[in-house]
């Protein structure tokens, strides 16, 4: 043991909160995402048009829902890769700080 301790402060400061999604927010999501796409749907089906304009419409709506998941996915990774850099930048404070002894003369 080398009688160099970590204040408990310190290590209570660099915990960070994760914010998490409850199951009920979840579960609101995606029947609201399926009820939505549904109707969506449901309007192209009844519509009085031709088969073409039906298939044009039905192709928008498909591209509409891969781009808002691809769109979803952007900003997930980019609001993660931002923790990464924030969290190492952290763990490099933590250690500098663990390490310094103002009582030590250089």
């Amino acid at each position: 043991m080398s009688g160099r301790r970590t204040p408990r402060i310190m290590t209570l400061m660099t915990k960070p909160v994760k914010p998490s999604t409850t199951t009920a927010f979840y579960v609101q999501a995606v029947i609201s995402f399926a009820i939505s796409l549904a109707a969506l749907a449901a309007g192209i089906l009844y519509l009085p048009v031709t088969a073409w304009v039906r298939s044009f419409l039905a192709l928008g709506l498909m591209y509409v829902v891969t781009s808002t998941f691809t769109l979803a996915k952007c900003v997930r990774d980019r609001q993660e890769e931002s923790s990464v850099v924030s969290r190492v930048d952290q763990a490099r404070l933590d250690k500098l700080l663990a390490e310094h002894d103002p009582f030590r003369a250089d």
